[in-house]
C-alpha cells in the first residue's frame, strides 16, 4: 500500500502533467471550463456548497469537514491560475498551493477516518450561521465610528 507521501507526490506529478507545466508549455482549456471566470465560479460555489455540510457536534470532525472542501477549493483555482495565469511567480505558489493543500488534506482525511463516531443526531445543526467571509477569506468588519 503506498504512503501518504506517495500518493501526494503522485498527485503533484498529475497535476504538473495534466496542467500542461512539463516542457510543453501551458494546457489549452477544456470546453467544460473555458474561461479563468468560469474555473473560479465553479470552484468557489462547490467549496461552498461542501462546507455547508451539518456539524456533527464534535469540533475535530467539523473542523476538517469543513477544511478538506476550503483545501479541494484552494486545489480548483490555483488549477485555473496554472491553466490561465501568465505570471511565473503566481504560478509558482499556484504549484506550492497545489501541493500543500493535496498534504493537508491527506492528513485530514486520515485525522478524519480515525477520530470517534460522531454524537447522536439531535446535536446536528447546520453551519450555515457562520459569519459572511469576502473573497480575501477575512470577516467583513463593519466601518468605524458607524
Amino acid at each position: 500500500m503506498p504512503s501518504n507521501r506517495s500518493r501526494v507526490c503522485a498527485l503533484a506529478v498529475a497535476v504538473i502533467v495534466a496542467t500542461g507545466l512539463g516542457p510543453a508549455g501551458p494546457a489549452l482549456a477544456t470546453a467544460a471550463a473555458d474561461s479563468f471566470a468560469a474555473m473560479m465560479d465553479t470552484a468557489m460555489a462547490t467549496m461552498d456548497r461542501a462546507m455547508m455540510a451539518p456539524s456533527s457536534g464534535d469540533p475535530d470532525r467539523d473542523f476538517a469537514a469543513m477544511m478538506i472542501p476550503h483545501h479541494q477549493g484552494a486545489i480548483d483555482m490555483a488549477v485555473a491560475e496554472l491553466q490561465f495565469g501568465h505570471d511565473e511567480t503566481l504560478r509558482r505558489l499556484a504549484q506550492g498551493i497545489i501541493v500543500e493543500q493535496r498534504q493537508e488534506i491527506v492528513v485530514m482525511s486520515d485525522a478524519l477516518a480515525s477520530l470517534s463516531p460522531a454524537p447522536a443526531a439531535d446535536a446536528v445543526h447546520a453551519h450555515g450561521s457562520m459569519p459572511a467571509m469576502s473573497i480575501s477569506g477575512m470577516q467583513n468588519p463593519s466601518p468605524k465610528g458607524h
